[in-house]
Protein backbone atom coordinates (compact mmCIF):
# COMPACT_ATOMS: atom_id res chain seq x y z
CA UNK A 1 0.00 0.00 0.00
CA UNK A 2 1.10 3.54 -0.77
CA UNK A 3 1.81 5.82 2.21
CA UNK A 4 1.59 9.58 1.80
CA UNK A 5 0.98 12.74 3.82
CA UNK A 6 -2.06 15.00 4.10
CA UNK A 7 -4.08 17.14 6.46
CA UNK A 8 -7.25 16.17 8.32
CA UNK A 9 -10.03 18.51 7.22
CA UNK A 10 -13.02 16.82 8.84
CA UNK A 11 -13.73 14.15 11.41
CA UNK A 12 -17.06 12.60 12.37
CA UNK A 13 -17.64 9.43 14.39
CA UNK A 14 -14.13 8.06 14.01
CA UNK A 15 -14.00 8.68 10.26
CA UNK A 16 -11.60 11.32 8.96
CA UNK A 17 -11.38 13.18 5.68
CA UNK A 18 -7.76 13.78 4.71
CA UNK A 19 -6.83 16.25 1.97
CA UNK A 20 -3.74 15.36 -0.08
CA UNK A 21 -2.58 16.30 -3.57
CA UNK A 22 -5.89 17.81 -4.61
CA UNK A 23 -7.96 14.82 -3.45
CA UNK A 24 -9.83 13.99 -0.24
CA UNK A 25 -9.54 10.50 1.25
CA UNK A 26 -11.91 8.95 3.77
CA UNK A 27 -9.73 7.36 6.44
CA UNK A 28 -10.03 5.39 9.63
CA UNK A 29 -7.51 5.83 12.45
CA UNK A 30 -5.35 2.86 13.40
CA UNK A 31 -6.27 1.22 16.69
CA UNK A 32 -2.89 2.18 18.15
CA UNK A 33 -4.14 5.76 18.61
CA UNK A 34 -7.01 4.59 20.81
CA UNK A 35 -4.67 2.40 22.85
CA UNK A 36 -2.37 5.36 23.44
CA UNK A 37 -5.26 7.72 24.23
CA UNK A 38 -4.53 9.90 21.18
CA UNK A 39 -7.34 11.51 19.21
CA UNK A 40 -6.63 12.80 15.69
CA UNK A 41 -7.69 16.44 15.39
CA UNK A 42 -8.92 18.69 12.62
CA UNK A 43 -5.83 20.36 11.18
CA UNK A 44 -3.48 17.49 12.00
CA UNK A 45 -0.80 16.78 9.44
CA UNK A 46 -0.77 13.00 9.11
CA UNK A 47 0.74 10.07 7.31
CA UNK A 48 -1.80 7.68 5.87
CA UNK A 49 -1.80 4.56 3.76
CA UNK A 50 -4.09 4.41 0.74
CA UNK A 51 -6.06 1.17 0.89
CA UNK A 52 -8.37 1.77 -2.10
CA UNK A 53 -7.25 4.44 -4.55
CA UNK A 54 -10.39 4.20 -6.71
CA UNK A 55 -12.66 4.77 -3.70
CA UNK A 56 -10.22 7.24 -2.10
CA UNK A 57 -10.05 5.32 1.17
CA UNK A 58 -7.20 4.84 3.60
CA UNK A 59 -5.92 4.52 7.17
CA UNK A 60 -4.21 7.19 9.24
CA UNK A 61 -0.97 5.64 10.50
CA UNK A 62 0.90 8.55 12.08
CA UNK A 63 0.19 12.05 13.38
CA UNK A 64 3.03 14.48 12.72
CA UNK A 65 4.19 16.86 15.43
CA UNK A 66 1.70 19.63 16.20
CA UNK A 67 2.72 23.28 16.36
CA UNK A 68 -0.22 24.00 18.68
CA UNK A 69 -3.51 22.57 19.84
CA UNK A 70 -6.69 24.32 20.90
CA UNK A 71 -9.02 22.70 23.41
CA UNK A 72 -12.29 24.19 22.21
CA UNK A 73 -12.73 23.89 19.33
CA UNK A 74 -10.40 20.87 19.21
CA UNK A 75 -8.14 21.81 16.32
CA UNK A 76 -4.39 21.69 15.69
CA UNK A 77 -1.72 23.56 13.71
CA UNK A 78 -3.59 26.86 13.60
CA UNK A 79 -1.88 30.03 12.39
CA UNK A 80 -4.39 32.46 13.83
CA UNK A 81 -7.72 32.70 15.59
CA UNK A 82 -10.44 34.98 14.28
CA UNK A 83 -12.34 35.92 17.45
CA UNK A 84 -15.79 36.86 16.13
CA UNK A 85 -18.29 38.93 18.10
CA UNK A 86 -21.29 40.92 16.98
CA UNK A 87 -21.67 44.47 18.22
CA UNK A 88 -25.41 43.86 18.70
CA UNK A 89 -27.90 40.95 18.61
CA UNK A 90 -26.40 39.34 20.60
CA UNK A 91 -24.82 42.16 22.57
CA UNK A 92 -21.08 41.85 22.93
CA UNK A 93 -19.81 40.16 26.08
CA UNK A 94 -16.46 41.82 26.81
CA UNK A 95 -15.52 39.37 29.57
CA UNK A 96 -16.02 36.44 27.18
CA UNK A 97 -14.09 38.28 24.46
CA UNK A 98 -11.09 38.70 26.77
CA UNK A 99 -11.22 35.03 27.76
CA UNK A 100 -11.00 34.05 24.09
CA UNK A 101 -8.01 36.35 23.66
CA UNK A 102 -6.26 35.01 26.79
CA UNK A 103 -6.70 31.40 25.69
CA UNK A 104 -5.35 32.23 22.21
CA UNK A 105 -2.34 33.90 23.83
CA UNK A 106 -1.78 30.88 26.08
CA UNK A 107 -1.60 28.63 23.01
CA UNK A 108 0.72 30.98 21.12
CA UNK A 109 -1.91 31.58 18.44
CA UNK A 110 -2.14 35.05 16.92
CA UNK A 111 -5.62 36.50 17.47
CA UNK A 112 -7.60 38.84 15.22
CA UNK A 113 -10.74 40.45 16.62
CA UNK A 114 -13.61 40.52 14.09
CA UNK A 115 -16.54 42.77 15.00
CA UNK A 116 -19.51 41.72 12.86
CA UNK A 117 -22.96 43.27 12.24
CA UNK A 118 -21.59 46.81 12.17
CA UNK A 119 -24.44 47.72 9.79
CA UNK A 120 -27.01 47.31 12.58
CA UNK A 121 -28.03 49.96 15.14
CA UNK A 122 -25.30 50.37 17.81
CA UNK A 123 -22.77 49.22 15.23
CA UNK A 124 -20.90 52.48 15.75
CA UNK A 125 -19.80 51.19 19.17
CA UNK A 126 -17.32 48.97 17.31
CA UNK A 127 -15.11 52.04 16.78
CA UNK A 128 -14.41 52.41 20.50
CA UNK A 129 -13.69 48.69 20.85
CA UNK A 130 -11.36 48.85 17.88
CA UNK A 131 -9.37 51.67 19.48
CA UNK A 132 -9.15 49.78 22.79
CA UNK A 133 -7.81 46.55 21.34
CA UNK A 134 -5.62 48.02 18.62
CA UNK A 135 -3.90 50.04 21.35
CA UNK A 136 -2.68 46.80 22.95
CA UNK A 137 -1.54 45.27 19.68
CA UNK A 138 -4.48 43.34 18.26
CA UNK A 139 -5.65 43.56 14.69
CA UNK A 140 -9.34 44.48 14.61
CA UNK A 141 -11.71 44.22 11.64
CA UNK A 142 -15.05 46.00 11.61
CA UNK A 143 -17.35 44.33 9.12
CA UNK A 144 -20.80 43.26 8.10
CA UNK A 145 -21.39 39.85 6.55
CA UNK A 146 -24.69 41.30 5.26
CA UNK A 147 -23.33 44.38 3.46
CA UNK A 148 -19.83 42.88 3.02
CA UNK A 149 -18.18 46.00 4.37
CA UNK A 150 -14.72 45.12 5.71
CA UNK A 151 -14.62 41.85 3.78
CA UNK A 152 -11.55 42.74 1.73
CA UNK A 153 -9.65 43.65 4.89
CA UNK A 154 -10.51 40.27 6.37
CA UNK A 155 -9.48 38.43 3.20
CA UNK A 156 -6.12 40.15 3.34
CA UNK A 157 -5.53 38.87 6.87
CA UNK A 158 -6.38 35.22 6.21
CA UNK A 159 -4.48 34.69 2.95
CA UNK A 160 -1.99 31.81 3.11
CA UNK A 161 -3.00 30.85 6.67
CA UNK A 162 -5.07 28.34 8.60
CA UNK A 163 -7.53 30.36 10.68
CA UNK A 164 -10.05 29.19 13.22
CA UNK A 165 -13.27 31.12 13.75
CA UNK A 166 -14.23 31.21 17.41
CA UNK A 167 -16.95 33.07 19.22
CA UNK A 168 -20.37 32.65 20.78
CA UNK A 169 -23.40 31.41 18.90
CA UNK A 170 -25.34 33.82 16.73
CA UNK A 171 -22.53 36.27 15.93
CA UNK A 172 -22.41 35.33 12.24
CA UNK A 173 -19.41 33.02 11.93
CA UNK A 174 -21.00 30.81 9.27
CA UNK A 175 -22.23 33.89 7.41
CA UNK A 176 -18.67 35.18 7.32
CA UNK A 177 -17.45 31.84 5.97
CA UNK A 178 -20.10 32.06 3.25
CA UNK A 179 -18.74 35.46 2.27
CA UNK A 180 -15.18 34.25 1.78
CA UNK A 181 -15.69 30.63 0.75
CA UNK A 182 -16.85 29.15 -2.51
CA UNK A 183 -18.96 26.67 -0.59
CA UNK A 184 -22.30 27.74 0.89
CA UNK A 185 -22.81 26.75 4.50
CA UNK A 186 -26.18 26.50 6.18
CA UNK A 187 -26.94 29.42 8.47
CA UNK A 188 -29.77 29.83 10.93
CA UNK A 189 -31.78 32.85 11.92
CA UNK A 190 -31.09 34.22 15.36
CA UNK A 191 -33.61 33.31 17.99
CA UNK A 192 -35.25 36.54 19.14
CA UNK A 193 -35.92 35.03 22.57
CA UNK A 194 -32.44 33.90 23.49
CA UNK A 195 -30.21 35.81 21.03
CA UNK A 196 -28.46 32.67 19.86
CA UNK A 197 -27.98 30.96 16.56
CA UNK A 198 -29.61 27.66 15.68
CA UNK A 199 -26.44 25.56 16.03
CA UNK A 200 -26.11 25.24 12.27
CA UNK A 201 -22.44 24.26 12.64
CA UNK A 202 -22.43 20.79 14.20
CA UNK A 203 -18.70 20.06 14.26
CA UNK A 204 -15.37 21.68 13.48
CA UNK A 205 -14.29 21.41 9.86
CA UNK A 206 -11.38 22.75 7.81
CA UNK A 207 -12.81 24.64 4.84
CA UNK A 208 -10.50 25.40 1.89
CA UNK A 209 -10.64 28.99 0.66
CA UNK A 210 -7.87 28.41 -1.89
CA UNK A 211 -4.82 26.15 -2.18
CA UNK A 212 -3.02 27.54 0.88
CA UNK A 213 -5.83 29.21 2.84
CA UNK A 214 -8.17 27.37 5.21
CA UNK A 215 -10.87 28.38 7.65
CA UNK A 216 -12.05 26.27 10.58
CA UNK A 217 -15.69 26.94 11.35
CA UNK A 218 -16.65 25.63 14.77
CA UNK A 219 -19.83 25.19 16.81
CA UNK A 220 -20.77 28.34 18.72
CA UNK A 221 -20.70 28.46 22.47
CA UNK A 222 -21.26 31.13 25.09
CA UNK A 223 -19.38 29.78 28.12
CA UNK A 224 -15.61 29.72 28.29
CA UNK A 225 -13.31 29.07 31.23
CA UNK A 226 -9.66 29.76 31.95
CA UNK A 227 -9.65 27.29 34.86
CA UNK A 228 -7.30 24.95 33.00
CA UNK A 229 -4.71 27.71 32.62
CA UNK A 230 -2.04 27.95 35.32
CA UNK A 231 -2.70 31.11 37.39
CA UNK A 232 0.88 32.28 36.99
CA UNK A 233 0.49 32.35 33.21
CA UNK A 234 -2.65 34.47 33.03
CA UNK A 235 -0.93 37.82 33.60
CA UNK A 236 1.54 37.08 30.79
CA UNK A 237 -1.40 36.50 28.43
CA UNK A 238 -2.47 40.14 28.86
CA UNK A 239 -0.31 41.85 26.27
CA UNK A 240 -0.27 45.23 28.00
CA UNK A 241 1.00 43.62 31.24
CA UNK A 242 4.14 42.15 29.72
CA UNK A 243 6.41 45.25 29.73
CA UNK A 244 5.90 45.61 33.49
CA UNK A 245 5.94 42.02 34.77
CA UNK A 246 9.62 42.15 35.72
CA UNK A 247 9.14 45.36 37.72
CA UNK A 248 7.16 43.94 40.64
CA UNK A 249 8.77 43.80 44.10
CA UNK A 250 8.00 40.10 44.48
CA UNK A 251 8.86 37.48 41.87
CA UNK A 252 5.65 35.59 42.60
CA UNK A 253 3.44 38.69 42.52
CA UNK A 254 -0.17 37.89 41.58
CA UNK A 255 -0.87 41.58 40.80
CA UNK A 256 -3.85 41.62 43.15
CA UNK A 257 -3.10 42.89 46.68
CA UNK A 258 0.70 42.76 46.84
CA UNK A 259 2.69 45.94 47.58
CA UNK A 260 5.18 47.18 45.00
CA UNK A 261 3.20 45.75 42.07
CA UNK A 262 4.27 47.30 38.76
CA UNK A 263 1.05 46.16 37.07
CA UNK A 264 -1.24 47.90 39.58
CA UNK A 265 0.88 51.06 39.24
CA UNK A 266 0.00 51.24 35.54
CA UNK A 267 -3.76 50.75 35.93
CA UNK A 268 -5.48 53.81 34.50
CA UNK A 269 -2.42 54.69 32.42
CA UNK A 270 -0.91 52.05 30.11
CA UNK A 271 -3.28 49.39 31.48
CA UNK A 272 -6.99 50.06 31.27
CA UNK A 273 -8.93 49.79 34.51
CA UNK A 274 -11.58 47.69 32.76
CA UNK A 275 -9.09 45.12 31.49
CA UNK A 276 -7.44 44.95 34.91
CA UNK A 277 -10.82 44.28 36.53
CA UNK A 278 -11.39 41.43 34.10
CA UNK A 279 -7.94 40.06 34.99
CA UNK A 280 -8.95 40.10 38.66
CA UNK A 281 -12.17 38.29 37.73
CA UNK A 282 -10.17 35.50 36.07
CA UNK A 283 -7.93 35.22 39.12
CA UNK A 284 -10.68 35.65 41.70
CA UNK A 285 -11.73 32.03 42.07
CA UNK A 286 -8.09 31.11 42.75
CA UNK A 287 -7.09 33.89 45.14
CA UNK A 288 -10.33 35.19 46.62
Amino acid sequence: MVTTQGRIVKGVGGSYEVAADGAVYTCAAKGIFRLRGITPLIGDRVEFEITHEADQEGNVTNILERTNELKRPRVANIDQALIVFSVTRPAINIDLLDRFLILAESEGVEAVLVLNKCDLPKGDEAGELRCTYEAIGYKVVKMSAFTRDGLNELRGLIGGKVSVLAGPSGVGKSSIVNCISKRLMETGELSRKIDRGKHTTRHAELIPIDDDTFIVDSPGFTALTTDGLEPGRIAGCFREFRPYLAGCRFNDCKHLREPGCAIKAQVGDDISAERYERYKGMMGNRYS
